[in-house]
C-alpha cells in the first residue's frame, strides 16, 4: 500500500514538475504593417534593429498568410478556425463578434494552468459575451473596436494619456499607447509566480491610422527619405508625411520589442519563453514605397494583402534559430503549434483549420503535408442603398492558396514562384490547376455558407454587463466605426441584433454623443488640438425627438430629457433574440441619423 501511495505521490510531483517547466508564451501582433516594413526584409527607409535581432534568433516563416483585414486574422489566431467558421469576418458592421461557444487560445492556456493577459487591441467584440475577459483572459487592458479613437472608445482618446478598459472598468494610463501596452505587459509578467507560466498577447494598435506618434521618431525617417527621395517619388506631400508617421510608429514598436527582450533577459525568462512576432494584415503604405516585391495592400487578395512576417523564437526549446521555412502556412496554424510546443495540446478544441508546425520548427520534419488554404472575409459596406450587400459573405470573394498557385475570386490564377508580383493571369494555361482549386473552394463554401450568414448577438441585461453601452459599430452591415464619423454626423442608421438575457424592465438611453462628452443632443463640437494632431469640428444635428423600435414588441417616440443630452425609453422584455433600431428626428419628425450611442440597463421585475 505504501509503495502504491509513494508511486502516486511521485507521479503527482512529476506532473507538477512537467507543468513547471512549460514555457511562457508571448505573441506580439502589430497593426497594418506589411512584410516589407522591417529592415531585415530590405526596407530602404526605416531601421528595425530589435525586430531584426528577434528574426535572426527565430524560425522565419516566409510564406505565412493571414487575412487581409485585422478582425478575421485575430479570430483565426485565437480559435484556429477560418473566419467564416468563427463568425469574426469584418472589422465593424456587427460582424466582428467571435462565436461565444468557441474556445480561444487564452482558454487553452488558462485551462492548462497558465496566467493569461491581453494588452492592447482586441477587436472581437466590445460587449458580453465577446470581451477578452469573457474569453479566457484573466488580465485585460484593452480598447474597443478597431482602433484608438473608434466610436466605442473613450471620447477623444488620442494615443497619449488615454483611458482604456482594465478588466471591465475604464482606467487612465500615462504615456504613449504602444509604450503603455508593453509596459503593462511586462509589469504583469513580473507580478506572477515563478512556478506558473504565462501567456501574454501584446496586440498593438500601431501602426494603424490615425498616425500619431512621439515626434522624436519622425526625424530619422525624414532624413532617410531625404537621402533617397526617389523612393517616394510621386507621393503627395500629405501622403509622404503620413508615411513618415507610419514608419515612425514602427520605429517606436521596434524600441518596445527591444525593451521587452531586455526585460526577459534580465528577469531570466528569455530562454524559456516562446516569442511569436507577426502582423495582422498587409501594409497600408507598402504599395507606395516598398512592398518586398509583392502586389497589393491591406483589404486585398493580392499577396501583399495577406503575406506577412512570422518569427518564432524559443532559445531553450528545440526550435531551430536563424532559419527560413518557405512552407505554405497560415495564422490558423499558430494555436495548434503553440499548444504542442508548450505541452498543452490536450486542451485544444476538436476542430481546427490549422495544423501544428511544431515538427517543422523543431527539425522533426522538412515539410508539411500538401494542402490548400482559403482566405475569405466580409468586405466593407459601401455607400448607397446597395452598399450593405458588399458586406455579405460570398464564395467568389475568396483566395485559394496551393503551393505557389493563387486562385483569386474564382477567376484569376497566378504562379507566385515565377510571377511574384502577380502581373500575369495564367488561368487559361492551367485549367487543371484551376479545376482542382475550384473544387476545394466549392467544398469549403458548402461547409461554411450556412453559419457565416448568421449574425452573432450582443447580450443585454446579463449580470456580467449591466448597465452597458452599445454603439453604431454593431449595426449589422453598416459602417460607423470612427469618432471622426460621429463628429461629421454621418447620416446612417442600422439595426442591433441582440439577445435579452433576463426578464426585467429595460431602460434605453439614446445619445448622439457619448456620456463622457457631456454634450447635448443638438450640440456640435469644436475642432480639437490633441497631442499629435487635430480632431475635426463636429456637426450640429437639430435633434428634437427620437424613436425606438423593438421589432414586434415595442415602438415609441419621445422628446429629450431635461438636460437635453439623451432620449429615454422604458419597457419590459423577456429573454430571447430581438432586433432593435433607433431614430434621431428633427422637429418635423424627419430622420437625421440613428443613435450612435445606446445605453442599456436592466432592472429586475418586482415580485
Amino acid at each position: 500500500m505504501l509503495a502504491v501511495a509513494g508511486f502516486v505521490s511521485m507521479c503527482v510531483h512529476a506532473e507538477a514538475a512537467a507543468k513547471a517547466k512549460r514555457p511562457n508564451v508571448v505573441v506580439i501582433m502589430t497593426d497594418d504593417q506589411g512584410y516589407g516594413e522591417f529592415s531585415c526584409h530590405g526596407n530602404p527607409i526605416t531601421e528595425t534593429p530589435h525586430i531584426d535581432e528577434l528574426a535572426a534568433e527565430s524560425v522565419r516563416l516566409t510564406d505565412f498568410h493571414v487575412a487581409p483585414m485585422c478582425t478575421p486574422t485575430r479570430g483565426q489566431l485565437l480559435t484556429g478556425l477560418d473566419a467564416f467558421r468563427n463568425g469574426a469576418i469584418n472589422v465593424s458592421s456587427g460582424r466582428t463578434l467571435l462565436r461565444p461557444e468557441l474556445k480561444t487560445m487564452a482558454n487553452v492556456f488558462q485551462e492548462s494552468g497558465y496566467r493569461t493577459g491581453l494588452f492592447g487591441k482586441w477587436h472581437l467584440g466590445d460587449n458580453y459575451p465577446f470581451r477578452p475577459e469573457d474569453r479566457g483572459f484573466e488580465e485585460a487592458i484593452w480598447f474597443p473596436s478597431s482602433h484608438i479613437n473608434s466610436v466605442p472608445d473613450y471620447w477623444n482618446n488620442d494615443y497619449f494619456e488615454d483611458t482604456y478598459i482594465h478588466n471591465g472598468k475604464r482606467e487612465q494610463y500615462s504615456g504613449y499607447c504602444t509604450d503603455v501596452f508593453f509596459r503593462e505587459a511586462q509589469e504583469w509578467m513580473n507580478r506572477g509566480q515563478a512556478d506558473q507560466p504565462f501567456f501574454a498577447f501584446i496586440a498593438l494598435n500601431a501602426a494603424h491610422w490615425p498616425w500619431f506618434v512621439p515626434d522624436e521618431y519622425r526625424q530619422p525617417i525624414r532624413d532617410a527619405i531625404a537621402a533617397n527621395p526617389e523612393i517616394v517619388k510621386g507621393l503627395s506631400a500629405d501622403r509622404q508625411e503620413g508615411l513618415v508617421s507610419f514608419l515612425a510608429m514602427g520605429a517606436n514598436i521596434d524600441d518596445n520589442v527591444g525593451r521587452l527582450d531586455a526585460y526577459l533577459e534580465e528577469a531570466g525568462l528569455k530562454n524559456d519563453t516562446i516569442v511569436v512576432f507577426l502582423t495582422d494584415n498587409g501594409s497600408t503604405f507598402g504599395q507606395d514605397y516598398y512592398n518586398a516585391g509583392m502586389r497589393g495592400k491591406k483589404t486585398q487578395l493580392w499577396e501583399g494583402g495577406h503575406r506577412v512576417p512570422c518569427f518564432v523564437r524559443w532559445p531553450a526549446g528545440k526550435v531551430t534559430s536563424g532559419k527560413d521555412f518557405a512552407e505554405l502556412c497560415h495564422v490558423q496554424d499558430l494555436l495548434p503549434t503553440l499548444a504542442e510546443l508548450a505541452g498543452v495540446s490536450e486542451e485544444l478544441p476538436e476542430r481546427s483549420d490549422g495544423v501544428s508546425l511544431a515538427p517543422l520548427l523543431t527539425g522533426q520534419a522538412d515539410q508539411l503535408d500538401d494542402r490548400m488554404l482559403v482566405i475569405n472575409y466580409s468586405r466593407m459596406p459601401g455607400p448607397g442603398k446597395n452598399g450593405m450587400a458588399r458586406a455579405l459573405p460570398r464564395r467568389e470573394g475568396a483566395g485559394v492558396l496551393w503551393k505557389h498557385w493563387r486562385l483569386l475570386e474564382d477567376k484569376q490564377l497566378y504562379n507566385v514562384k515565377e510571377d511574384p508580383h502577380q502581373d500575369r493571369d495564367v488561368a487559361t494555361e492551367h485549367p487543371q490547376v484551376v479545376a482542382m482549386m475550384r473544387e476545394h473552394l466549392d467544398q469549403w463554401w458548402d461547409e461554411v455558407k450556412q453559419d457565416v450568414l448568421e449574425p452573432q448577438r450582443v447580450v443585454i441585461g446579463s449580470e456580467h454587463e449591466n448597465p452597458q453601452m452599445l454603439t453604431a459599430c454593431e449595426w449589422l452591415d453598416v459602417f460607423v466605426d470612427q469618432q471622426i464619423q460621429i463628429r461629421r454626423g454621418v447620416e446612417k442608421n442600422g439595426v442591433w441584433h441582440l439577445q435579452v438575457a433576463e426578464p426585467g424592465t429595460y431602460t434605453f438611453e439614446l445619445r448622439r454623443w457619448p456620456r463622457e462628452s457631456e454634450k447635448r443632443l443638438d450640440d456640435g463640437a469644436r475642432a480639437l488640438q490633441v497631442t499629435d494632431g487635430e480632431f475635426v469640428p463636429g456637426k450640429v444635428f437639430p435633434i428634437a425627438q427620437g424613436r425606438l423600435r423593438i421589432e414586434g414588441q415595442f415602438e415609441e417616440q419621445s422628446a429629450p430629457t431635461a438636460d437635453g443630452q439623451a432620449i429615454r425609453f422604458e419597457t419590459q422584455l423577456e429573454p430571447g433574440p430581438i432586433q432593435l433600431q433607433t431614430w434621431m428626428l428633427d422637429e418635423n419628425g424627419d430622420e437625421l441619423c440613428g443613435a450612435y450611442y445606446l445605453y442599456v440597463e436592466r432592472t429586475p421585475l418586482s415580485k
